[in-house]
């Protein structure tokens, strides 16, 4: 899995049995392979950008793909694992846009996403069988293609003892509830807003740092309650569940724009700060204003959830919430969506289409053959 934040490959080596709510599933090995600085520029070229050159997003999709069949392979050799000993990878590729039509606006055009780093290089290169582009059937089925996290967390994270949100701070804030009867109808899956984007930006631009490191940053500067205010108004916010987003919509550029509206100066430090605080504020919003619910409690995942400003934020104002880590459930924070995406995979190879969030039963992924 590789996300929004353009950090690195998230990798996983998981034992799986079964198949949809009978499935079991073993993580052996975890790791995060760092982006060099190359690939990560290479990618911003045609990230989140309206207009690119289509000649380097036709490069990237094969050389992406062949890079990350080479870090899977030096992985799987430190981990002292033969590709031969693999069942099949299963690869999300690197998101370069996303635009569902509440974004786009369009006349006559549907909900869109893209994802390159393509499968077929994957399986050839690594002589393993691969799942790859999990998005479009989503989008095909009438969903937005985000955030797919729902089917995993479904099979992994259902209990009958407790309500659960299962909330993930990646780019972009995102989360699934689980109620506590196991009524499907019920479940809720949904982006709220920037979780790290707008951070980590903020943080290569003024301190050429990848983010912010325990909070420091954030914790050393002053929350601007003015513009934090502005940012607030964003009209996405107060937009019905479910929703997806991404740094198409939430950048430095309408930051700077509405700094500039509202005719003030701030300090980087206290930009982070008050950046950090929009993120927490708008997922607070969005589950206060949905979930009044006993006995619920908050898992949260990814890159957010190692850093303690959001999170003590967030135990501030969701103090009902219970809110922790979701390495309490056995599966670690950090390697949540490349397990996800293994469960994704094996529904496709081994399990039943199945319903989830009012969405048609689906299966995920196209099968790319080594040979």
């Amino acid at each position: 899995m590789s996300g929004t934040s353009l950090d690195g490959l998230d990798l996983a080596l998981c034992r799986i049995s079964g198949s949809g709510l009978n499935t079991k599933v073993v993580v052996e090995f975890a790791t995060t392979v760092p982006y060099p600085e190359s690939f990560k520029a290479a990618i911003r070229e045609v990230f989140a950008k309206e207009r690119v050159i289509l000649e380097k997003v036709t490069l990237l999709n094969a050389f992406i793909g062949n890079q990350h069949a080479d870090w899977v392979l030096q992985t799987l050799a430190k981990w002292g694992i033969k590709p031969k000993d693999v069942d099949a990878i299963a690869s999300h590729g690197q998101t370069i846009y996303h635009a569902p039509v509440r974004q786009h606006q369009k006349a006559g055009f549907p909900n869109a996403t893209l994802q390159i780093g393509d499968g077929d290089h994957l399986a050839v290169k690594t002589g393993v069988l691969t799942v790859s582009d999990f998005r479009q059937k989503h989008l095909a089925s009438g969903g937005e293609g985000a955030p797919l996290a729902v089917y995993g967390d479904v099979i992994l994270f259902s209990s009958n003892t407790e309500n659960r949100i299962l909330l993930n701070l990646g780019g972009i804030a995102n989360f699934s509830y689980l109620p506590q009867d196991g009524d499907t109808s019920k479940i809720i899956s949904s982006d709220v807003g920037p979780a790290n984007t707008l951070i980590d930006a903020t943080i290569r631009n003024h301190f050429q740092l990848d983010f912010d490191r325990d909070g420091a940053i954030a914790l050393s500067g002053k929350v601007n309650m003015e513009l934090l205010n502005r940012l607030l108004e964003h009209p996405f916010f107060d937009e019905a569940l479910p929703k997806s987003t991404g740094p198409e919509m939430f950048n430095l550029d309408w930051v700077n724009q509405e700094i500039q509206k509202l005719h003030i100066t701030i300090s980087p430090n206290d930009l982070v700060a008050t950046l950090s605080r929009l993120s927490v504020e708008v997922i607070a919003r969005s589950i206060r204003n949905h979930f009044t619910l006993p006995n619920t409690s908050m898992y949260v995942s990814g890159g957010g959830a190692n850093n303690p400003y959001l999170m003590n934020s967030l135990r501030e104002l969701l103090p009902d919430f219970n809110c922790r880590n979701l390495s309490e459930l056995g599966v670690h924070s950090d390697a949540k969506e490349a397990v996800l995406f293994a469960l994704l995979a094996n529904e496709t190879l081994a399990g039943e289409a199945f319903s989830i969030a009012g969405l048609p039963a689906i299966s995920l992924g196209k099968i790319s053959f080594p040979t």
